[in-house]
């Protein structure tokens, strides 16, 4: 019997081994880089109280930064267009508060100037949050 040599034959089969190694380094660089990605919350300093009342979700969340940055709702706004989002969300929301959290270390006439434009936007509830201390005082 003769050997039936084959050549220039087409390789049918995939081989996927290189395609795992790929997908396996891409995912490694992923769990890697997603914590390092996530930007962090805006952290307010509250001032400091022994009683609290619980909020309600549905109310708007308003946070002015020790650097004196306006968040509401976690999207940043300048204080020349509280106006302008205050009545947008007015119009969902007719019957909720304002919650401001403001940081302890920012001029109160900052809150003042909020409030101001809220109100002629036509907001009428407001809300102060502070942060519950657990000392007593002596």
């Amino acid at each position: 019997m003769k050997a039936r040599i084959q050549r220039n034959k087409v390789k049918t089969d995939i081989n996927i081994a290189p395609f795992t190694d790929v997908i396996l380094v891409l995912l490694i660089i992923f769990m890697i880089s997603t914590p390092a990605l996530m930007q962090p919350g805006i952290t307010v300093n509250l001032p400091k109280t022994k009683i609290t009342d619980a909020t309600d979700s549905s109310n708007m969340e308003v946070k002015i930064s020790r650097e004196q940055n306006i968040y509401v709702d976690d999207k940043k706004t300048e204080l020349e267009n509280v106006e302008a989002v205050v009545k947008e969300w007015l119009v969902s929301n007719p019957n909720q508060s304002i919650v401001i959290k403001g940081d302890e270390q920012i001029p109160y006439n900052l809150v003042i100037q909020f409030m101001d434009r809220a109100k002629s936007a036509g907001a009428t509830k407001f809300a102060l949050a502070v942060d519950n201390a657990n000392t007593s005082e002596k």
